[in-house]
């Protein structure tokens, strides 16, 4: 007596399941070639959740990391200003409750720190896709503009204004 052949499940098969068509998993995954690339950007080229693959000549692998830690620097950030804006409005205090000026001020100062780490955030994106782009066509680029400087100019004037006020705040206390 023969055995029936085996045959193979289509869903088994990496990358053909019928009910997902091409927004099967594999296929979001597969790896995009940079040099093949034929859209205007590469970040949003198909597959979206695929890795880059980026051609190593000379020094192109050290740009790429050091753009990735240029983006994680700015992410970092927003995420200590989006912490500094929640203490700020929840009026966070350690020792001693919070004053009426400190809790008139916090809710504005909390959507302000909010604001700008926001605004971080997307600069820092902003800046990370529109390197990687520069990169696939083997452009060379600085990281700087006016957007730059000014959003950043910006952050540390606030964070530098809100400790002035801050102590301010706390020396008239102490002298009441």
């Amino acid at each position: 007596m023969t055995m029936p052949a085996l045959q193979t499940d289509p869903e088994d098969i990496p990358g053909s399941c019928p009910c997902c068509g091409p927004f099967s998993f594999s296929e979001l995954m597969r790896p995009v070639e940079v040099a093949d690339s034929q859209s205007d950007n590469v970040f949003w080229s198909w597959p979206l959740l695929g890795p880059l693959l980026v051609e190593n000549e000379s020094s192109d692998t050290r740009d790429h990391c050091a753009n990735e830690r240029t983006f994680l620097s700015y992410l970092r950030l927003s995420i200590y200003m989006a912490i500094v804006a929640i203490a700020i409005v929840l009026s966070f205090h350690l020792k001693s409750r919070p004053s009426p000026i400190e809790l008139r001020m916090a809710l504005p100062l909390g959507i302000i720190f909010w604001l700008l780490s926001l605004s971080c955030l997307v600069l820092g994106f902003g800046n990370y896709i529109k390197t990687l782009d520069k990169y696939s066509k083997k452009v060379a680029i600085v990281q700087t503009g006016w957007r730059t400087q000014s959003i950043m100019s910006l952050i540390a004037l606030s964070i530098v204004g809100t400790s002035v006020i801050l102590l301010v705040i706390t020396k008239v206390e102490v002298d009441e």
